[in-house]
């Protein structure tokens, strides 16, 4: 008999994997305002948000699209090779009829992503270096091939995705499309007896999304957002807070990518932003590598000294 033919089939750590930016990074919760920051973002290129108007039912089933983002990058972040793959092909396949494949807008939508997703999560106190960050937007070429779009030709480190949106930036506008999703993202429509809760969590959250967003979306939006220092410190206020629910908790929410990943890969493997900072020492060079991310500060994580 064939040793190999009976010897266990290592388990697939997907996509990414434990040891990567991503796999640390999509665990933390703080992610579902980075997910609302990128609506806003995204909105205010005019093409695009036609095309999300026109061929979208967001505002009767907003939150089983949200629900559908999340189960999407979820499953890429943390699910199997296969999942994530036969994932990507269902979305090539719903651009292709819809006709939404253009590459350009692909890229803003991906763009609007990573950015959100970097942003939020190191100005809520999560101890990214600069290598580190460069690392997670190269990891997301991967993600960027999954939708459709060319690896070779989208941003590789946080350099060049700074230049795209120095590039992009003639070409936004907070059009009619844009205040509609503004609208809708201020006061989503929701049953009689969450309107409470919208008033309290919901608000709360979308408005420190949207104040996280660049000065010119700001401008753009025409409604001003507090001074930078304010909303880096009630996001990180607003992250531990959110921090404080366990993890497995947390993750019991529909669809248990995490939980289904650490059952398949083994629980050394769970998702926890502190080890970034454990591993910047092991996998980043010199120089760049070792700087502290200037993008917010938590005493969860802030460095001993």
């Amino acid at each position: 008999m064939n040793p190999e033919a009976t010897a266990p089939r290592a388990a697939d750590p997907g996509l990414f994997g434990p040891d990567s930016v991503t796999w640390q990074l999509h665990g933390d919760p703080v992610m579902w305002i980075a997910g609302v920051r990128a609506l806003y973002l995204q909105a205010l290129h005019p093409r695009a948000v036609r095309g999300v108007m026109i061929n979208s039912d967001f505002r009767k089933d907003a939150w089983g699209r949200l629900l559908r983002t999340a189960n999407f990058v979820g499953t890429i972040s943390y699910g199997t090779a296969d999942a994530a793959e036969a994932a990507g092909a269902r979305v090539r396949k719903i651009h292709r009829l819809l006709g939404v494949d253009d590459p350009e807008l692909l890229l803003w939508v991906h763009c609007a992503e990573i950015d959100s997703y970097l942003n939020v999560a190191r100005r809520s106190g999560i101890p990214l270096t600069d290598a580190q960050a460069d690392r997670y937007v190269d990891e997301h070429r991967t993600s960027a091939r999954l939708v459709g779009l060319d690896p070779d030709r989208t941003p590789a480190d946080t350099d060049e995705l700074d230049a795209y949106f120095v590039a992009v930036r003639p070409e936004l506008a907070a059009g009619e499309d844009a205040r509609v999703v503004d609208d809708f993202l201020r006061r989503p429509p929701i049953p009689p007896l969450l309107v409470p809760a919208r008033a309290v969590i919901w608000r709360h959250v979308a408005a420190l999304a949207y104040d996280t967003l660049p000065p010119y979306a700001h401008e753009l939006y025409g409604r001003p957002a507090p001074p930078p220092e304010t909303v880096t410190h009630r996001l990180v206020a607003t992250a531990n807070a959110l921090r404080s629910i366990p993890a497995r908790l947390r993750w019991r929410l529909p669809p248990g990518h995490i939980l289904n990943a650490m059952a398949r890969l083994g629980p050394a493997t769970r998702p926890a932003p502190f080890k970034l900072h454990r591993q910047a020492a092991i996998l980043d060079g010199p120089g760049r590598a070792q700087q502290l991310s200037d993008g917010g500060d938590s005493t969860r994580w802030r460095r001993p000294g």
